[in-house]
């Protein structure tokens, strides 16, 4: 299995992607995120449901386990039974606590076994996922009691042996002694653990909390030192229960929470009408008599409730009055598409590209003049490739559909047509036909999309080895073909803004020209790669070609990086692809290594790509690789 970096940890990304599904899946909300961080917990202002770094380093059973735990907790519990309004009320209480730490990890422990119970209840199937979770959980905290102890970090033992006792299977449990405090306050702490599978909601759990809280204000010294639960803090009061008719109306606060200064009792026209605030640029109030929504401007004191009856005098009548003409202003059509060029300026509302890429922009290039050299060295590697050249373009013939010419009729011979009426009604019948016949044009068009990041800079020549084949088979068929190399530029790239430039060496036009190819060398190994974002930019592409077959063949090592794009980017890829074929398109992963390809690399491209990879260490084994996949990929289009 292929890992990528997150955070210094490593991420499966097959496990990954599994996850996030399953997350979509049991909260039936698309736009719920999933990702990493060193404790669990689901934030309902960002729609982000967070997995424990807990179970990294587990064995395998225990941290598929652990983590579908995380999910099935958030995306069934706290997505659907917890109050977060009790939550926000909660934190509110303990937040002057001397022991504010351990009343929040209480607090998270206690709903998160509320929570549990929960979840097994509405979907039985969870319990062995919960079972491997508190077996795991007990022998940690354990552990972490005895470590504890020796320490002398008494309130971290207590809230390690408080776990323990909660989750044991036999009643008369003792767990060792802490202090003379805590054992007199046992009974009562003991009693009010009990409570806690009593607990019905939120609301419930927060008061058995307080209750101890206020209990261990008394009898402890120390808040706790470590963090096991982590009861995130956020602005819970944003989560509104409902929207009035004015929320729904209004997107947006004034920018200008100022006040007119120059408004004179009497002066103003008062109205029935709502009419709340003026335009800034107004500088006392006057007689004006029409409601306008506005997101920037100053409050005024004129309010009403009723609604004024219009009349034939108003000025707004007039307004509307004439001929439509062409304003004599500037023309502003130039602005506006660079607005769209980059997202980042309109808040990127619109995901056409993918949510993980709503900030990245394309960035075209052009080829330059092949020079002399360039001319030179393609020569050379097309000599190196002309061997395998021949049995491409065979298997190509072969395996791809030709054209289809119209069926030819009303013909003086050939077949004779079924329908003769004509041999009554015309003084000179053409009463026969001919089969439509192949087309020696083949009937499809490719796009080849290179990766053109940092991590190729070994594999470069070696793939663009594999370029000129297909280039000059393609070529020698007369099959349409682009070849566009990307890349991310890391240094221009912000949380905001992401240029993702996309240098197309051949286009369509130029693919077929008997010179053509020596622009295929300049592509370089450059800097970052966003796969998802460049595979749907040449999907659209390939979706106004009007051949019947589109392959798009992705030349790429597998390891998507780029700005915020390190733990999505194999998902996001993934889902491109998948949006792609939807299409009806093939798209196939082409990985020309130097060398052996390790198995986990070739895992982390079955992820994204499924079984349409072609993974060679050496160019000579690409055409053999390449039929059977062509062939199987043609009957599977019938």
């Amino acid at each position: 299995m292929r890992f990528i970096k997150f955070n210094d940890k490593n991420v499966d990304s097959f496990l990954y992607m599994e996850l996030a599904d399953l997350t979509k899946t049991l909260t039936k909300n698309d736009d719920i995120e999933v990702e990493y961080r060193v404790s669990s917990y689901y934030d309902p202002l960002q729609k982000i449901i967070y997995l424990s770094h807990f179970w990294d380093n587990r064995p395998d059973s225990d941290k598929v386990y652990g983590l579908k735990s995380d999910v099935f907790l958030r995306a069934i519990g706290s997505y659907y039974h917890c109050d977060f309004q009790e939550v926000n009320a909660y934190l509110k209480k303990v937040k002057r606590s001397s022991v504010s730490s351990l009343a929040k990890q209480l607090f998270m422990l206690f709903e998160d076994l509320r929570l549990e119970d929960v979840c097994t209840k509405e979907r039985p199937g969870t319990k062995k996922a919960f079972a491997t979770r508190r077996n795991v959980y007990r022998k940690y905290f354990a552990t972490q009691l005895n470590a504890n102890l020796i320490k002398s970090v008494h309130t971290d033992a207590l809230f390690n042996g408080i776990y323990l006792l909660l989750t044991a299977e036999n009643p008369f449990e003792e767990i060792p002694f802490i202090t003379n405090e805590v054992d007199m306050a046992m009974p009562f702490i003991r009693s009010q653990l009990v409570k806690v599978y009593e607990a019905k909601t939120t609301k419930d759990i927060a008061r058995i909390c307080l209750e101890l809280v206020d209990l261990f204000d008394d009898i402890l010294d120390k808040d706790m030192l470590n963090t096991y639960f982590f009861l995130a803090e956020l602005d819970y009061e944003e989560l509104e229960t409902g929207l009035t008719f004015d929320d729904l109306k209004r997107e947006s606060k004034l920018a200008n929470d100022d006040i007119l200064e120059h408004e004179q009792d009497g002066d103003e026209d008062i109205h029935e009408e709502k009419m709340e605030m003026w335009h800034r640029e107004t500088s006392k109030a006057t007689q004006s008599f029409l409601q306008f929504d506005m997101d920037q401007g100053s409050k005024t004191d004129m309010l009403g409730d009723g609604v004024r009856e219009g009349d034939d005098g108003d000025q707004a009548v007039g307004i509307v009055q004439g001929a439509s003409q062409k304003t004599s202003r500037n023309d502003y059509s130039q602005m506006e598409a660079m607005d769209q060029t980059h997202p980042e300026k309109d808040g990127a509302a619109d995901y056409e590209y993918g949510k993980d890429n709503k900030y990245a922009f394309p960035v075209f290039v052009d080829p330059t003049i092949p020079t002399d050299e360039e001319v030179a060295l393609y020569g050379e590697n097309k000599q190196l490739i002309s061997s395998f050249q021949k049995k491409l373009k065979q298997m190509i013939e072969k395996t791809l559909e030709h054209k289809k010419t119209l069926p030819r009729s009303e013909l003086q011979f050939g077949r004779l047509n079924k329908r003769l009426l004509k041999l009554w009604t015309d003084d000179n019948p053409r009463l026969f036909y001919k089969k439509d016949q192949e087309s020696p044009q083949i009937d499809a068009v490719f796009s080849l999309l290179v990766d053109c990041s940092a991590s190729m800079y070994d594999k470069m020549d070696e793939t663009k080895l594999g370029i000129i084949l297909f280039h000059e088979a393609l070529k020698s068929v007369r099959v349409p073909h682009q070849i566009v190399g990307f890349w991310e530029d890391t240094n221009d790239a912000t949380e905001t803004s992401q240029p993702n430039y996309l240098k197309t060496v051949m286009d369509f036009q130029s693919s077929l020209k008997p010179k053509s190819g020596p622009e295929i060398m300049q592509l370089e190994p450059e800097e970052d790669n966003r796969d998802g974002f460049a595979i749907r930019h040449m999907t659209r592409r390939l979706l106004k070609r009007t051949e019947k077959q589109k392959f798009l063949l992705v030349f790429s090592d597998g390891e998507p990086a780029a700005m915020g794009y390190e733990q999505n980017g194999i998902v996001d890829t993934h889902e491109a692809v998948l949006e792609a074929r939807k299409h009806g398109m093939e798209v196939i992963n082409v990985f020309l290594s130097n060398g052996e390809i390790d198995e986990g690399q070739r895992k982390t491209i079955q992820n994204m790509y499924g079984k349409y990879s072609i993974l060679v260490p050496d160019i000579k084994e690409l055409p053999d690789v390449l039929f059977p996949l062509l062939k199987k990929l043609l009957h599977k289009s019938i």
